[in-house]
């Protein structure tokens, strides 16, 4: 872990991978320390943000006596069922990425628990890590200028779902109408960070 000072009120921890991430975010929410107002976890990072700038330096202290929370110890979570309809416009080429046919490509994306490490991108857009790593491809060569709201999918070791239309780059296996943001739900987010996924095939 490598920690940094981000402006008067934060810090910024820099970790390996985002198992670490999960773990310091659980930790230091567990830890309830005095002073922070909100954590924000990323892909390698957390940024951690204090109340005032002289909560700072205790930060600093008391960070020195946590560790990351193994994740395994996580497994015992929530979760969230996500019913798919698998007609993704890029379910040929992701069969084709990984070698694997499109039934095995859904029994793979549905048959793994994914874990929510972090969200980012737009309300209520969740990233999902944990999945069967045959199923690691690339980003789109080219993005779409619009995806529609409940897209479902694949970009590195991540997966997703799109909360609303938008622009995006992700390899687009199937959709869902199960709504990711309602600001009339507390939290309006669907999938917190820690929150475990399991994604079920669903008829169209």
């Amino acid at each position: 872990m490598n920690l940094l000072t981000y402006g008067d009120r934060a810090l910024l921890l820099e970790v390996a991978d985002t198992d670490e991430v999960i773990g310091w975010t659980t930790a230091i929410r567990d830890a309830a320390l005095p002073g922070v107002v909100d954590l924000v976890p990323g892909a390698r990072t957390v940024l951690m943000i204090g109340d005032e700038p002289q909560v700072i330096p205790r930060l600093q202290k008391d960070l020195k006596g946590l560790s990351p929370t193994e994740t395994t110890t996580l497994d015992d979570g929530p979760v969230v069922e996500v019913p798919v309809v698998y007609d993704g416009p890029d379910l040929d080429d992701i069969a084709r990425l990984t070698g694997l046919d499109t039934n095995e490509v859904i029994e793979a994306h549905a048959g793994t628990t994914w874990k929510v490490a972090f969200g980012g991108f737009a309300p209520g857009f969740a990233y999902l890590i944990g999945g069967d790593t045959r199923l690691e491809v690339p980003r789109r060569d080219t993005s779409r200028t619009r995806v529609p709201a409940g897209a479902v999918g694949l970009a590195g070791e991540f997966s997703g779902i799109y909360p609303r239309s938008s622009p995006g780059g992700w390899q687009l296996l199937g959709h869902t109408d199960l709504p990711m943001w309602d600001v009339d739900r507390d939290p309006p987010a669907l999938l917190q960070p820690g929150t475990r996924v399991q994604f079920r095939r669903a008829e169209s």
